[in-house]
């Protein structure tokens, strides 16, 4: 019994962590039909049909086509390091943080072996993993706690992009500077076999029905309307991708949902958040992703101020710092991990000196905007 609680904790740390903290506090705030509004229904579907259609753009192979289509042939070293390094960049920004570290991190261990650059390899995966996070913060849908603090607060999309835009730049200049490092030596990259999109009518469905989720996101489509939409064309053309949805995300929003709810309804508790928040809400924010990670903190404390801008660099940049302070960062993690010739204290090593780096370039930048 006790190895299938550690099994099951090792799988969902921050899910059970939730439930119980959501637990804990029903006890403390007796329930009621105010429980019911705590939940944000809109946030939640909008996560179910963004995870569903994302996943069936992954099915459909297009990430790996279009990466092998621009790596194929001669390079030089250098030029397939900022490369590998940019596409998590660049697609996190659609496709979240998590999908962007799924696809292109075994993607680039596999160039690596490969290439007979092995050495590099806790140095490309690192950069991958801070690209993904920082790249993803300059959409709503790049992680989950944009999507929420876009709702949230109600935001435009001009207000969110033009907050977010000064990081993104910067990101992208301190991640081709650290890709820069990388020797200039001539390389040939090529694959064994051609990866092909396995069916192009399903792909041109999926990329429909993302396009619907951005005019769902941008509150053009209601979400009613797109979880309908989305839910009746896997059940009639693809119904698997049902299952590939992270439905432990979406019980961990609703657990903290909860929490936060009942939080905001204890008057002390409350007050201590609001002063906190009310001193520094980009601070507050970006310390407490480093103890329970970016999502949960964003639910948590954005009940307790209207500072939007500080809440969403605080979240974002976050995100950098500690292992669990971005999820995403233990998915390539694991990758590596997994490889017969790891070294995971050096990968914690180098994975921390970046982000420390990181933070010391982007939250003077936030403090000073």
């Amino acid at each position: 019994m006790r190895s299938k609680c550690y099994a099951a904790f090792r799988q969902e740390p921050v899910l059970i962590i939730a439930a119980i903290a959501a637990c804990l506090s029903c006890f403390l705030v007796p329930s009621s039909a105010s429980y019911l509004s705590y939940i944000d229904l809109r946030v939640l579907c909008l996560l179910f049909c963004l995870m569903a259609v994302v996943a069936g753009l992954q099915s459909c192979r297009l990430f790996d086509v279009l990466a092998e289509k621009m790596l194929r042939g001669t390079h030089r070293l250098r030029t397939l390091v900022v490369i590998l390094v940019l596409l998590p960049f660049f697609s996190a920004m659609l496709v979240t943080n998590d999908v962007a570290l799924i696809t292109f991190v075994p993607f680039a261990i596999l160039i690596l072996k490969t290439i007979g650059h092995q050495e590099l390899m806790i140095q490309v995966i690192v950069l991958q993993t801070i690209a993904a996070n920082l790249g993803s913060m300059d959409t709503p849908v790049g992680n989950p706690q944009n999507l929420f603090l876009y709702a949230h607060y109600d935001l435009s999309a001009p207000h969110f992009f033009l907050a977010m835009l000064p990081f993104s730049i910067l990101s992208l200049v301190g991640l081709l500077a650290a890709s820069l490092l990388v020797p200039k030596t001539a390389i040939q990259v090529s694959f064994p076999d051609f990866t092909t999109i396995p069916s192009r009518r399903k792909l041109a469905m999926y990329l429909g029905l993302f396009l619907l989720c951005l005019l769902s996101v941008f509150r053009v489509l209601p979400y009613g309307a797109l979880t309908g939409i989305v839910l009746l064309a896997l059940l009639l053309m693809d119904r698997n991708m049902l299952g590939k949805v992270n439905y432990s995300l979406l019980l961990t929003f609703v657990c903290f949902f909860i929490f936060a709810g009942n939080i905001g309804a204890m008057e002390q508790v409350r007050d201590f958040l609001s002063y906190l928040m009310g001193r520094s809400a980009l601070l507050s924010s970006l310390l407490a992703s480093q103890v329970i990670s970016n999502v949960p903190a964003s639910v948590l404390l954005a009940e307790f101020t209207q500072d939007w801008q500080g809440m969403l660099a605080g979240t974002n940049l976050g995100g950098l710092g500690t292992l669990i302070a971005s999820l995403a960062s233990l998915i390539s993690f694991q990758f590596y991990a997994a490889q017969p010739d790891s070294k995971p204290l050096r990968y914690l090593l180098i994975f921390t000196l970046a982000n420390i780096a990181g933070l010391i370039l982007l939250v003077p930048l936030a403090i000073f905007l």
